[in-house]
């Protein structure tokens, strides 16, 4: 045994740990590789500093390398013990060394002819979409800078042999498969998305729209919610949830559609790209472009919910936390498109994808202005919710928002009363105030939005509703002169107060369970 080697038996045991955790943690990203010289310098070092004998030890590289305090606030403080941490420091480094070697981003001659039930690929997915949502700094540069995420994406969707089949399907003329892997995949492409790094050319506009914009643009194959639109309180979901292993803990989690990201990424690609510079809409900021913070992971709160609430059979009535309230409030600045009527029609009719990638597709930029209001339940002494005067507003009519028939909102000074036909007393909403909701002590019975906004079209009206389960938007816009008429808008607020809204927009003319001439749209809060 060398001296240095027997200088070391004699320093305490808290040292050592020390020097380990400080050899470990040389760089920011990347595995504790710079640990194992110090392992293999002897027996009794190896024993007293290795991973599996010093759980403590790796709990705290863990919490060098990753974010914590997002996954603690929603699972608990249970997650978080040396036990768990080792098990989740060495899973991760597993999955990160996988992204980093390609090894499933693209289908190789040896891979299985059908990867899109690949167990690997789920959990590689679902557990980098989640380190995303639990992001405040750390967890996006293990997967960007160490992992090479974005690089494993482009290939994934973009590459010839990809593991999407997006390419296949270009082939083919067929529709791009709509499953959990792509539907995870989309959202990262989303969360990674640096528009400024792609070049303005007709090369990457053609290798963009051929996956995006089918996707964005084609509601009749791509739904932008898993629980059925036309309904206010749906009991179901048209997904089985996923059972994933979270910190060592099974969790039952609905993946998030893939058309809200598509029509995100394909407005903040596709339109830069053919677009004249000064009529681009430049709203729409990217993840990669939020602003840093300590916390950045609260805005995706809602978006973790969402998941979460979506997987539990009945869906809930009230709301809990897929929608934080006041979110809407305020300026919002964005752009609908729209293809022509009779390409739409030979789409409904059963049309391929090419029809879509042959045809030209408008933009009009837009402004509103939203007032959100909420009507609430107080909570007694025991936590449990008191009843309201009288009944809550009934749900409508799913093509007007939600709202009943002939429904008449008067507002005033951070209130709005709501009189529905048939009700004797009307329905007191109220605004957010800047103590939030919950410091008061009442729960949420109902959400609307009233509001105003222009295009070149002309100026509108706006009157919207949020759904409880899942946060889903439907917002009524009318014009107000001419033969505009009305049309329908729905989607999600993706992220917080950073985020933006998202979906698409449909005919007020078609049956609700019909197929009707749809569009998409995004809105960004003006800044």
């Amino acid at each position: 045994m060398s001296t240095q080697a027997v200088a070391f038996d004699w320093l305490p045991q808290e040292v050592m740990e020390n020097i380990a955790f400080f050899a470990a943690t040389t760089t920011d990203i990347g595995p504790p590789s710079d640990l194992l010289p110090l392992l293999l310098s002897c027996r009794s070092i190896y024993h007293a500093l290795s991973l599996d004998a010093n759980l403590h030890l790796c709990a705290r590289i863990f919490e060098y390398k990753f974010d914590l305090s997002a996954a603690v606030r929603r699972l608990g403080q249970h997650i978080a013990t040396p036990d768990v941490l080792s098990k989740e420091l060495r899973k991760r480094f597993v999955y990160l060394k996988r992204i980093r070697a390609r090894t499933d981003s693209r289908i190789c001659a040896h891979s299985a002819p059908d990867i899109s039930n690949s167990p690997m690929i789920s959990e590689l997915l679902w557990l980098a979409y989640l380190m995303m949502l639990e992001n405040d700094g750390k967890n996006v540069k293990q997967l960007r800078e160490y992992a090479g995420m974005e690089q494993w994406l482009m290939e994934y969707w973009f590459d010839d042999n990809g593991a999407s089949l997006a390419s296949k399907a270009l082939l083919e003329d067929a529709w791009l498969l709509d499953n959990e892997h792509n539907s995870l995949a989309m959202w990262l492409f989303w969360l990674f998305l640096r528009p400024d790094r792609f070049q303005r050319t007709e090369r990457n506009y053609r290798t963009f729209a051929t996956v995006l914009k089918p996707t964005a643009l084609a509601a009749n194959r791509y739904n932008i919610c898993h629980a059925p639109w036309e309904d206010f309180i749906p009991k179901f979901c048209l997904l089985e949830p996923t059972c994933i292993n979270h910190y060592s803990h099974p969790y039952q989690l609905t993946p998030p559609t893939m058309a809200i990201p598509a029509i995100l990424s394909y407005l903040s690609l596709v339109g830069p790209l053919v677009g004249p510079a000064r009529a681009v809409y430049k709203g729409l900021h990217t993840p990669n472009g939020f602003p840093s913070s300590f916390n950045q992971s609260l805005e995706w709160e809602a978006d973790w919910q969402r998941c979460i609430n979506l997987a539990k059979s009945p869906l809930a009535s009230q709301f809990s936390g897929a929608y934080k309230v006041g979110s809407l409030q305020g300026v919002w600045e964005g752009i609908f498109t729209y293809t022509e009527f009779t390409t739409y029609a030979a789409l409904l009719s059963g049309r391929p994808p090419s029809i879509l990638h042959n045809s030209m597709v408008a933009q009009h930029r837009q402004t509103w202005k939203l007032r959100e209001y909420y009507l609430t339940v107080s909570r007694g002494a025991d936590g449990i919710a008191g009843g309201l005067e009288s009944p809550p507003l009934s749900s409508g009519d799913p093509l007007k928002a939600f709202f009943p028939s002939g429904i008449r909102i008067h507002e005033h000074a951070g209130s709005a009363e709501v009189h529905e036909p048939g009700k004797m007393v009307p329905l007191s909403y109220r605004q957010p105030s800047a103590c939030g909701v919950e410091a008061e002590g009442l729960d949420i019975q109902d959400i609307i939005v009233v509001g105003e906004g222009h295009s070149a079209w002309g100026q509108f009206n706006l009157i919207g509703r949020v759904r409880p389960c899942d946060g889903f938007v439907s917002f009524l816009k009318e014009y107000v002169e001419g033969d505009r008429g009305q049309w329908l808008y729905r989607g999600y607020l993706v992220g917080s107060i950073n985020g933006s809204l998202s979906g698409r927009w449909r005919d007020t003319l078609s049956l609700p369970d019909a197929n009707g001439y749809e569009g998409c749209f995004v809105m960004s809060r003006r800044r």
